[in-house]
C-alpha cells in the first residue's frame, strides 16, 4: 500500500540508484538522515532494507548511535546518505538529541500494531522542531504494513497527523520491502530540493551546502556511535 502524503514517487530520471559507488571526490552533497522513534517500532531494520536490502528476523535494539550510507544519483548529482539510526529508549533520548542538529532530513517511525507508538509521534516531531533546522524535510512512516491483520493505527489517523503537521507520509514494511525505497528516495529527493534552493541563494537561513562540501559529523567523547557490520544471520536479497 502506497500511502504518501502531498508527493510522487520520484521520477526515473530524477532518481537513480547508484550501481557503483564513486570515488569520494566525485560526490557532490553528503546528507544526514536521522531515523528516529520509540524503540522496537523497526527503524534498525528500515534502514537495513534500504542500505543493503537486508532483514534480519533477530534484530537487537539500537545502543546509542548507529549509522549506514548509500550513495545515489538524483538530478544527475551524485548524493551519499549517511542516515543515523538513533536509539529510542528513554535512557539514549540524551544521545539522539544530539543528532537532531545538523540533520538535512528525518523519518519518524511508529509501528502500526501498536498504537502507543503513534501517540508518540508527536513527541519526536516535537524534538526534531527544536534541536533541527527549520528546514528539515520530515516523513513519518508507519512499519510493519505486512501485519494489517494486526492493525493498531488506522491509516486514516496518521494521514490526518501528516497533514496538519506538513509531513510526507507512507506505509511501509521492512520486512518485505514495500514503500521502503519510495520513502527514502522521496525524502532525499525534497532534501536535495531544499539544499538546492539555499545553494543558490534562495533558502531562508540556516546552513547552506554547495557543492563539494563534505560535511564532518563530530563525535562527542560521551556518545556511543559504531557502524553498523552485517550480520550474518541477516536475509539479503541475493540469498
Amino acid at each position: 500500500m502506497n500511502q504518501e502524503m502531498d508527493a510522487r514517487k520520484p521520477d526515473d530520471d530524477q532518481v537513480s540508484n547508484s550501481l557503483s559507488a564513486p570515488a569520494p571526490d566525485k560526490i557532490d552533497y553528503v546528507f544526514k538522515v536521522v531515523v528516529i522513534g520509540d524503540s522496537a517500532v523497526g527503524k534498525t531494520q528500515i534502514l537495513s532494507r534500504f542500505a543493503k536490502n537486508e532483514f534480519c528476523l533477530d534484530s537487537k535494539s539500537t545502543i546509542g548511535v548507529e549509522f549506514q550510507t548509500r550513495t545515489i544519483i538524483i538530478a544527475g548529482k551524485v548524493i551519499k546518505a549517511q542516515i543515523w539510526d538513533t536509539a529510542g529508549q528513554e535512557r539514549y533520548r540524551a544521545v539522539t538529541s544530539a543528532y537532531y542538529r545538523g540533520a538535512h532530513g528525518a523519518m519518524v517511525v511508529y509501528d502500526i500494531t501498536k498504537r502507543q507508538t503513534f501517540d508518540h509521534v508527536a513527541r519526536w516531531v516535537e524534538e526534531l522542531k527544536i534541536h533541527a533546522d527549520a528546514s528539515i524535510v520530515i516523513t513519518l512512516v508507519g512499519n510493519k504494513a505486512d501485519l494489517a491483520e494486526s492493525r493498531a493505527v488506522p491509516t486514516e489517523d496518521a494521514v490526518e497527523f501528516a497533514e496538519e503537521q506538513g509531513l510526507f507520509f507512507w506505509e511501509a514494511s521492512a520486512r518485505s520491502g514495500e514503500n521502503v525505497e519510495s520513502a527514502f528516495l522521496r525524502l532525499l529527493e525534497e532534501m536535495y530540493k531544499v539544499v538546492s534552493k539555499k545553494a543558490l541563494g534562495f533558502g531562508d537561513g540556516g546552513v547552506v551546502v554547495k557543492e563539494g562540501l563534505r560535511i564532518e559529523l563530530a563525535a562527542g567523547s560521551d556518545l556511543e556511535i559504531s557502524e553498523m557490520r552485517n550480520v550474518s544471520s541477516c536475509a539479503s536479497s541475493s540469498c
